[in-house]
């Protein structure tokens, strides 16, 4: 199987900094080829500033990749915002937060991520219209995307369960790692559909009223990668498959919500090699940017249903392009994601 090496475009960081708020992060914008950078508002306890950036960045080309595979008219950005330490007036903070966003112009265009809620947005909407995420109007985009991420992640799945494990979702077992929004969210998709389940999550309470809910088995997140299923469905943060954990894969396929699923893309190579289809995140996990764009440029709720539900047939030419190519499916997803940025660059010279 061929390996290829990733170009990297060049990225910006805005440093963010309001003390009197608790506000400290970093946006990093990848590409504005394609339309302004699109991305998440991530909360999270970062132990340092170093890797506060590391993951902006690594974020912002996912969805520089994620929009441009996804086919919509924007580039890839995203914020990172470290928790602050003791007592912190959250919407005060937020509110620091969206004017920040505004001195950008435009150029990035912020929504919900890992930590982050509609209330949340709606203290940034205060400061500047470049956001998403807003309380939902009924029959109009809006609202908390997890659903229609988990929903593009699930079409995705049933999919591939019948194309590459010749039988329907209802007779496979799915492993989730992370039932929070979208994991959740993906987790009583399956659930309806008959499929058994096997749940992972640090947050022992929230998993314990999943599994009553679901009749799922309960695993320990140490054990996600080695877990006997058909599927694993990584849905929280990134980094869960490396060089070590791609040898204890015994799943048949991989297709999950969580952003950076890869630490490396030769992870994805690895994981090729072993026989194991991985279903890359920035090609299934779209749908919640899908519906952020349809809330941005005005779409209507049939449209995103449209775009959304159209991720596993998104997903088919990725995979054919890798089986054309000789790649692992990871390596022909970025290819593709960047000859359409690169078409966008020509068209705006």
């Amino acid at each position: 199987m061929k390996n290829h090496t990733r170009d990297e475009l060049d990225t910006e960081y805005f440093v963010l900094r309001d003390e009197e708020a608790g506000l400290d992060g970093v946006i990093a914008l990848h590409s504005t080829a394609l339309g302004p950078g699109a991305g998440g508002c991530r909360f999270w306890h970062y132990p340092s500033r170093e890797e506060m950036t590391v993951d902006a960045a690594r974020l912002a080309r996912g969805m520089t990749y994620k929009n441009a595979l996804a086919e919509l008219p924007l580039g890839g950005g995203k914020a990172v915002l470290r928790v602050p330490e003791g007592q912190y007036d959250r919407e005060k903070l937020f509110r620091a937060f969206g004017r920040e966003v505004e001195k950008l112009r435009g150029r990035y265009l912020t929504a919900e991520d890992v930590g982050t809620c509609v209330t949340d947005m709606e203290a940034i909407s205060s400061e500047t219209k470049h956001v998403a995420g807003l309380a939902q109007v009924p029959g109009r985009p809006g609202g908390d995307p997890s659903p229609w991420t988990a929903r593009g992640v699930f079409g995705a799945m049933r999919y591939l369960a019948l194309e590459h494990l010749g039988r329907p979702l209802a007779d496979c077992t799915v492993a989730i790692q992370g039932v929070g929004n979208v994991g959740g969210a993906l987790a009583r998709l399956l659930h309806a559909g008959g499929a058994k389940l096997i749940l992972a999550d640090t947050n022992s309470e929230r998993l314990a009223a999943l599994a009553t809910q679901t009749g799922a088995e309960v695993a320990a997140t140490s054990d996600f990668c080695s877990i006997k299923a058909d599927i694993l469905a990584p849905c929280a943060l990134g980094g869960v498959f490396g060089e070590a954990s791609t040898a204890r894969v015994r799943a048949k396929i991989v297709c999950g919500a969580a952003n950076n699923q890869l630490v490396s893309e030769q992870d994805g190579v690895r994981l090729a090699e072993r026989g194991i289809l991985y279903a890359p995140d920035c090609v299934v996990n779209a749908g919640g940017i899908i519906n952020v764009a349809a809330e941005h440029l005005g779409w209507d709720e049939a449209e995103v249903v449209r775009r959304v539900d159209g991720t596993a047939e998104r997903l088919a030419r990725v995979l054919a392009r890798a089986d054309q190519l000789d790649v692992a499916p990871n390596l022909a997803a970025d290819g593709l994601a960047r000859e359409r940025v690169r078409q966008g660059t020509a068209l705006a010279a």
